[in-house]
């Protein structure tokens, strides 16, 4: 099994983006008061949809894995830049940082433990653990 994804990106007018995933299609765009259409998610809510989706899947896999009673998962993102002083802990220090903030709602049967449990497992996301290495990112123009 290969871990490769492929994802096209295609310009249509303006700053609308045509988007193929294998068979699967979708429209990015920027907002009307961004200079865009409106046409699709921006770029930065489609990577927090990622976000949200990986982080729902990995959740719901442990806990059926475990056998736990997790019926709903519902996960809230939001992205903004922060002054890099007001990053306790920060490794890199620039003039901003990104800051993604995650709140997920979880219902079911499940005790205090389980609910800890599930929110260190939300860090083992593969999308999050993307998001928070160093990636190599390759650019070929031809």
């Amino acid at each position: 099994m290969s871990n490769e994804t492929e994802v096209v990106v295609s310009s249509a007018s303006g700053l609308t983006q045509e988007i193929t995933s294998g068979t699967h299609r979708m429209t990015a765009d920027e907002p009307v008061e961004l200079g865009g259409g409106g046409l699709g998610p921006s770029p930065y809510e489609l990577l927090l949809a990622s976000l949200g989706a990986c982080t729902s899947m990995t959740l719901r896999l442990y806990a059926t894995r475990k056998g736990w009673d997790l019926q709903k998962i519902t996960v809230r993102l939001r992205h903004h830049r922060v002054h890099a002083q007001d990053c306790i802990g920060c490794e890199k220090k620039r003039p901003f940082l990104d800051r993604i903030e995650r709140e997920i709602f979880v219902t079911g049967n499940l005790n205090d433990e389980q609910k800890a449990r599930l929110q260190i497992i939300a860090e083992s996301c593969p999308v999050h653990r993307t998001l928070t290495a160093s990636s190599d990112i390759q650019t070929s123009l031809y």
